[in-house]
């Protein structure tokens, strides 16, 4: 049996494949969860903010020849801040476009979009829930309608049978039905009416 002895220049060219291997490796590890302080794996879904439309649902009937697009089913629809869900949403796409191959879904090639079902739509910090909403994106009205439409924001909230809001000036026209009449419930703060 020969003699086992220590070479200190062995043992200097190990350490240095260690240090080596393990530098490489928290810097590999440092690399793939960089900027990441969940430690989960990163989300590639698509971002909120990036001004295309998002959609998901379960089923999906698109006619190019009629112009319009359906999504059916635990439908959501999220474009930047706004975010609408329901059970249908149909969106019908202007005239000229409708007829030009395949459909291309945009802010400018949309004409309109109704929600159907139990619809919530979360936009501008208000929150307004309806049985149907009906958007025409070109004169930017939002029309609620069904039993108690309502638009809450912050404390503040208004319902009614009809609401329509017109977006571009903030002006909302609340009508009530057979059953129901407008409400509306304003905070004032520490003003009151005096």
């Amino acid at each position: 049996m020969s003699d086992l002895h220590f070479n200190p220049y062995y043992f200097k060219v190990l350490r240095y494949w260690a240090v080596f291997f393990l530098l490489t490796f928290c810097f590999l590890i440092h690399m793939t969860y960089a900027n990441d302080t969940s430690g989960k794996p990163k989300n590639n879904s698509p971002k909120v903010n990036d001004g295309a439309i998002h959609i998901t649902s379960d089923k999906l009937i698109s006619d190019s020849k009629a112009g319009y697009a359906e999504f059916i089913g635990n439908v959501k629809a999220i474009q930047d801040d706004t975010v609408i869900t329901s059970d249908r949403l149909k969106i019908f796409f202007k005239k000229n476009i409708a007829n030009k191959g395949p459909l291309s879904v945009n802010e400018e090639s949309i004409h309109k979009i109704v929600a159907k079902g139990t619809v919530e739509i979360i936009f501008d910090n208000k929150v307004a829930t309806a049985q149907q909403a009906v958007y025409n994106t070109e004169t930017k009205v939002l029309v609620l309608s069904g039993n108690n439409s309502k638009i809450i924001s912050e404390k503040d909230s208004i319902s009614g049978e009809k609401i329509t809001f017109y977006r571009i000036d903030g002006r909302i026209n609340v009508e009530s039905g057979n059953k129901e009449r407008v409400e509306a419930v304003f905070y004032s703060g520490q003003k009151g009416i005096k």
